[in-house]
């Protein structure tokens, strides 16, 4: 059966059907190409203090608390705020940055030394 003979209503749905997969994959195949850095927080420490990133690309950092209370990565320049309970791993994506320094803190333990994200 030649595509012109194809009943209307079989050519949207086939149509429809690689759209609607090309809507579940493309989102997926975008996100695992973020570039991706992990930084985990031991009672107000971050480990590594600094993360050196590309500047003018979308990145994501895995948090992982590590320590026995509970954490906050904080930015206000980047407008991030993440609460992290004792032994919880997540991830935050940030937006593509102009070349600089951008601190991160702990706010439940302000009077540690604060990390910092250097884009380059």
């Amino acid at each position: 059966m030649s595509r012109s003979s194809c009943p209307r209503h079989v050519t949207t749905h086939r149509r429809l059907a690689w759209l609607t997969l090309a809507g579940v994959l493309l989102p997926s195949i975008a996100q695992a190409e973020l570039p991706t850095y992990e930084l985990s927080i031991r009672d107000g420490h971050f480990t590594p203090s600094q993360l050196e990133v590309p500047a003018g690309q979308r990145f994501k950092i895995v948090l992982k608390n590590i320590g026995q209370g509970p954490a906050e990565f904080e930015s206000t320049p980047l407008r991030v705020e993440k609460v992290l309970s004792p032994g919880v791993t997540t991830f935050v994506v940030i937006h593509p940055l102009r070349p600089g320094h951008y601190p991160f803190f702990d706010e439940f333990n302000p009077q540690l030394p604060e990390g910092g994200i250097l884009a380059e």
